[in-house]
């Protein structure tokens, strides 16, 4: 186990020129990512009091990848005690407020009290994917309905696998990432919010369980937790979190919302037509709109939103900067920018990637069976045989005009699907830190890209813990009030050929594969 030790977040710009009001409240945002918990201390102005990182192990074993729930806790616990140290004893006396995010689709089982009785089955674990048929037909008018089709590492196939091997048993009860940490705060079971509960099979439309579809599946379902709206208040903090981490006793802990859809509210991306992309481990899109979007493939899914009956459409793809780590996990991200710009006339000629670090993809296209690879003189090259053979920082171009590519094929599908995609774009993760990178995804799309100058999804969560405890607030003005941007990237017309049939390849490239209709 790594040492627990808290990694202290440097102040961004803002913070170093504002500091926390000294008369408003401060709201704790708690995000349990794949690789680290964060917790972010906000005030009402979006200053950044406090915010703390600790690090989340993972078992990975074939398509198996678990983490330990007892550990979420343990480094929740321990980011939001190094966050609260630094604060001085009045400012701890004004937290208002907590909400949590976690990953779309990891779930667990915990018992009558909350407490976790088995391992953390991942988001992107797949154990349970010869399941996902049968979830489908269980109730096909319903997911037609809702415009998507139960893909194979969804939450509800993991569910029917965790009845099936014996770990829901009698007393036993489903639970996602966030409310595992919830319940631990509160010291009780808790609801789940809608967001979190979707890839569980949660009707948006209706706001219920598909009783029917989990009797056919063998769920009883007494088992899987009640649903309220993100923003609603879950309980109270109990002194034994305040004891062990400073958080005073009795603080409002509000339901939150997936990741994705943090780094949204994170964003102030809220208007119509809005999009805000989330380049991380992998590649998540959310955007605005006032339905449900429905795709032929059903690879796009609907958040619905917190406010005014507005949806959050959009999907989670395979891609993404963990890519990067697998076939390069010397490289600097953010630091190798000035070497790529020196790529000059070679951009033309950036090999073709389609980069999947393991093997399966669900957004924009559904492909359970599909590798990644990187097209080398016509030869499709796995990921490690790639980099034999190409430079460094060659393969790191490709990976990136990859992820760039699959970007803007999403945003194609949407536009089919009758989306609006031309309001404004934003993004956050750590991808946004190399600079050419984002140049490029700005000059291939063909839009300005606006980049957040906090992009955690506990900003996300600190907003939403904001606006569910300030009364008569309304989300998109408290987001537009506690988010800031940090820079502007506008895309260059001199690029947009070189990059422009770059993407007529990549899309040439997976026609011939059968991925998509050429």
């Amino acid at each position: 186990m790594p040492e627990l030790t808290a990694r202290t977040s440097t102040p961004s710009p803002a913070s170093t020129t504002r500091q926390p009001a000294a008369n408003t409240a401060l709201w704790v945002g708690i995000d349990l990512g794949t690789q680290s918990v964060k917790v972010s201390i906000v005030d009402d102005r979006g200053v950044v009091a406090a915010s703390t990182a600790l690090p989340l192990v993972s078992r990975r074993q074939g398509v198996r990848h678990e983490q330990d729930p007892e550990h979420w806790i343990m480094q929740a616990a321990a980011a939001l005690a190094a966050a609260l140290a630094t604060l001085p004893p009045a400012a701890v006396a004004r937290i208002s407020g907590v909400s949590i995010c976690a990953t779309s689709g990891t779930v667990t089982t915990v018992d009558a009290g909350g407490r976790p009785c088995s391992p953390g089955i991942m988001y992107d674990d797949a154990r349970a994917g010869d399941l996902g048929a049968e979830a489908n037909d269980a109730d096909p008018v319903r997911w037609a309905r809702l415009g998507y089709r139960i893909q194979p590492t969804w939450a509800l196939p993991k569910i029917v696998w965790l009845g099936r091997s014996g770990a829901l048993t009698e007393g036993r009860f489903v639970a996602h990432q966030a409310d595992v940490v919830a319940a631990a705060m509160v010291g009780t079971r808790v609801a789940t919010d809608w967001s979190h509960a979707l890839k569980s099979g949660y009707d948006m439309l209706a706001l219920e369980w598909p009783v029917n579809a989990l009797k056919t599946l063998d769920i009883n379902p007494a088992q899987v937790p009640s649903v309220v709206a993100p923003g609603t208040e879950l309980g109270r903090s109990r002194t034994a979190w305040a004891e062990s981490t400073g958080l005073p006793a009795g603080t409002p802990v509000f339901a939150g919302m997936t990741d994705g859809c943090a780094a949204q509210l994170g964003a102030a991306t809220l208007g119509l037509g809005d999009w805000h992309s989330v380049i991380g481990t992998t590649l998540v899109l959310k955007g605005v709109t006032d339905r449900i979007i429905i795709d032929d493939a059903g690879a796009v899914y609907s958040h619905r939103a917190p406010h005014d009956g507005l949806w959050f459409p959009g999907g989670a793809s395979s891609v993404g900067a963990g890519a990067i780590t697998s076939a390069l996990p010397s490289i600097d991200l953010a630091g190798s920018s000035d070497r790529l710009s020196g790529l000059g006339d070679r951009l033309g000629s950036i090999p073709i990637s389609y980069p999947l670090a393991g093997t399966g993809e669900r957004f924009p296209l559904i492909r359970p069976d599909a590798c990644g690879f990187v097209s080398v003189d016509g030869v499709d090259h796995s990921l490690a045989e790639a980099a034999v053979l190409l430079e460094p920082d060659l393969l790191l171009a490709s990976i990136m005009l990859g992820i760039a590519c699959v970007e803007r094929l999403s945003f194609d599908t949407l536009a089919r699907a009758g989306a609006a995609v031309d309001g404004r774009l934003s993004s956050s993760g750590g991808g946004t830190h190399n600079e050419w990178w984002t140049q490029l995804r700005a000059d291939l799309l063909g839009r300005t890209i606006t980049i957040p100058r906090s992009s955690e999804g506990s900003i996300g969560m600190a907003i939403l813990a904001a606006w569910a405890g300030t009364a008569g607030s309304a989300l998109p003005e408290t987001a537009s009030r506690m988010s800031s941007v940090g820079r502007i990237v506008e895309p260059r017309t001199a690029y947009a050929a070189v990059w422009n049939d770059r993407y007529e390849a990549f899309v040439a490239e997976l026609g011939a594969k059968d991925w998509i209709l050429a």
